[in-house]
């Protein structure tokens, strides 16, 4: 009889779960990461010359956005478009570029990355549970300068590379509460580099608008960019951490 019941109990959860999970779903957000560039740079004249980059340890705004578009098509991806915009002062010391840069020369690394995630759900809001995965074209903006002092001229490397990642994605929605935890990794390492961006967050919707549900959104991010290329002019190995937080719509 006890048997009998729990699967009846089970069944029934299945079912609410599957009544629940979503055939189409739009999401929007946006906000604010506040992140601490930590790490180093360094130029590869040859023979053991070259410069080196130190960045500074102190916390800096990153604006975000992203968009979530989910459909009814089984055999076609959902896909996640994600940007943000990475800013990170750092202190550069020796040759850049065939010229000697002074002690501790100030420089500065600008990112601009855009997320193109096709991924599939592999739960589908199964028992308040969500898992997808995906692949990530992580297209990367960078520009990295010296600035220019008496007797250096400066330098500038601007270079645009777009990076194939693993993406995962879990979410658990708290029943009866508005209340969900999410965490989202993407991961590739190759020929001595590594990158990887991490999250994880809670956020709860505001369910009083019939057809627009607003939301609040704060989490942890981590993201490292180690690139070791002897093909590339400037390596990096350089970690941005912080607490993000923004709003999110969901129709």
């Amino acid at each position: 009889m006890k048997n009998r019941l729990l699967k009846t109990a089970l069944l029934g959860s299945l079912i609410v779960s599957a009544a629940n999970a979503d055939i189409a779903r739009f999401e929007i957000g946006a906000g604010a990461w506040g992140q601490t560039p930590s790490g180093t740079a360094t130029y590869n004249a040859g023979a053991g010359v070259g410069g080196t980059n130190k960045f500074n340890e102190k916390q800096d705004t990153s604006p975000y956005v992203w968009m979530l578009i989910k459909h009814p098509i089984p055999i076609l991806p959902n896909i996640r478009l994600e940007y943000v915009s990475i800013h990170a002062p750092g202190k550069a010391t020796g040759e850049w570029g065939g010229i000697t840069a002074p002690v501790d020369t100030e420089s500065t690394l600008d990112l601009k990355e855009y997320d193109i995630i096709p991924y599939y759900n592999l739960l589908d809001n199964t028992m308040w549970t969500t898992i997808d995965l995906g692949i990530d074209v992580k297209v990367i903006d960078a520009d990295y300068k010296v600035s220019p002092v008496t007797g250096f001229t400066g330098y500038e490397n601007k270079k645009t590379i777009a990076i194939p990642m693993a993406y995962l994605r879990a979410r658990v929605e708290i029943p009866a509460t508005g209340l969900a935890l999410e965490s989202d990794g993407k991961y590739i390492t190759y020929n001595g580099s590594t990158v990887y961006d991490v999250r994880a967050k809670v956020d709860y919707t505001f369910d009083f608008i019939p057809v627009v549900q607003p939301a609040l959104e704060i989490g942890y991010r981590v993201h490292k960019i180690n690139i070791n290329d002897s093909s590339v002019e400037v390596k990096s190995n350089v970690d941005f951490k912080g607490v993000y937080a923004g709003l999110m719509l969901r129709f």
